[in-house]
This record gives C-alpha cells, structure tokens and sequence, in this order.
C-alpha cells in the first residue's frame, strides 16, 4: 500500500467537560479527497485544527510524509505543504484578489517578516501567485477588491492562496458552504481535478458533492469515528444512518 500523506494517531481534545477528539485515527492517501462527515457539534472543525496546527492536542500526533509534525504550528505547517481553507474566510477583504493570493506565496517562501509591499515588486511570487488565480478561474479578477468578489469567488481564492503553497495535501473546512447549485457544482468538479495534485482532506455538509467524489468517509459523532469506508459502504452502515444520515437514508 502507498504510504499515507497525512496520518492522524490517536488524537484527543478536550474543552473543559467536552471530548471534542477522542483517539481519532485516520490517514490521507496520494491521489484521493477523504471527506470527514458528522452532526453539527461532532468535532469536525477541531479535527481539522488539530491537523493543521491551530489547535494543540492532549494527546496523539499528526505525521506528514511519515514526519512527526504534531509539535510545529500552524505556520510551520504550511511550511511542510499543508494547504488549509476555512469554514469561515480568512481572507483580507480590502486587499485586492492578486495581493490575497500574494500573502500565501509570500508565506511559502518562508519570508514572514518581509515587507508586503516589497513581495508585490517580485517577479517570481507575482507569477506564481498569478498561475495560482488561474488555476481557479480568478485571474482576470486580479485588481479587484476581495471584498467585491461574490461568495463563491472567494471561496475560489481561498483554494488558490492555498495553492500558492504548492501543498503535499489539502485541508479544506466546508468549502461549499454558501455557495449555490452552480458554485457547488462548479468546486466539486475542480476538487475532482485538485486531488491528482495533492490528496485533500475534505469537511462538508453537501452530501450529494460528498458521495460523488470522495474515495473514502469518515464518520465522526461525538469526537470518536464511528466508521470509515466507501460511499456506498457508509449509506449501508446502520451506524451512521442512526447517528447521521437518518433511518430513511438511501
């Protein structure tokens, strides 16, 4: 078997009383998007904190590339290749598109403290933030203001500030949510593509994209997986059509 991407061992999270992760297990394979489905509440969003490294476990560890990562932050992750978009964007909207999408290759360059308005006279981060917008369709949006762009546009440009990263895997946080028929449509087929570049680790409620695209599911309630498989192995599984997917399921 092809070794594993990203590997999750044993993580657990506690809030006060709340176990948001419990000895959660599971692995990213090359090639593949492996969703993370689960109730509002379920641990999904810490989850994906804890493998991106906004978050500390209690106890577990996350390894990329068979590299221990759990002690390295969110930065010094994205550093090793993890490529991360948000439940909420984290985009800065009186930026323009271009300068967006700047801020991630200035970040992969490892020059934190550079000065901004400098990277934006460098001709290399310029183009591969340019190759970035391109890729997702927003280039010819380069000077506009973030904050003009429609919803699903900036959903775009996130997956493209992560592309700057050129990541070894994707950590995407509902990407889809907000977005129409035609927007979700529109992301599920470009993901479809995205995953020969880098496997993506993949937290969303749209089912219908969920099941069309994802090699394996995962199931998490209440901090634990309760099971893993195909989409056709999860709407069997009498677990998940109680827990989640609900008795009529099909």
């Amino acid at each position: 078997m092809t070794a594993p991407v990203v590997e999750l061992r044993g993580l657990s999270r506690r809030f006060g009383a709340v176990e948001a992760a419990r000895a959660v297990t599971l692995d990213l394979r090359p090639g593949e998007i492996h969703a993370l489905i689960g109730p509002n509440g379920a641990g999904k969003s810490t989850l994906i904190g804890l493998t991106a490294g906004s978050l500390r476990p209690d106890a577990g560890s996350v390894l990329l590339g068979g590299e221990d990562v759990t002690r390295l932050d969110a930065v010094g992750r994205a550093r090793k290749g993890l490529g991360r978009t948000f439940q909420v964007s984290s985009l800065a909207m009186e930026l323009t598109v271009l300068e967006n999408a700047l801020l991630g290759a200035v970040g992969r360059s490892g020059q934190v403290m550079r000065l901004f308005r400098s990277a934006l006279c460098d001709r290399d981060l310029a183009l591969l933030a340019r190759a970035a917008l391109e890729r997702v369709g927003l280039v010819e949006e380069a000077d506009r203001r973030t904050a003009d762009l429609s919803h699903g546009q900036r959903r775009l440009l996130e997956v493209a500030v992560a592309l700057t990263l050129e990541p070894r895997a994707f950590l995407m946080d509902e990407p889809m949510a907000g977005l129409g028929a035609e927007g979700s449509r529109r992301l599920t087929g470009f993901l479809d593509r995205l995953r020969e570049e880098a496997p993506i680790l993949l937290v969303e409620h749209d089912m219908d994209a969920v099941f069309a695209i994802a090699d394996r599911i995962s199931v998490l309630c209440y901090g634990e997986i309760i099971a893993t498989g195909t989409a056709e192995d999860i709407r069997r599984d009498p677990r998940v059509r109680i827990a989640y997917l609900g008795d009529d399921a099909a």
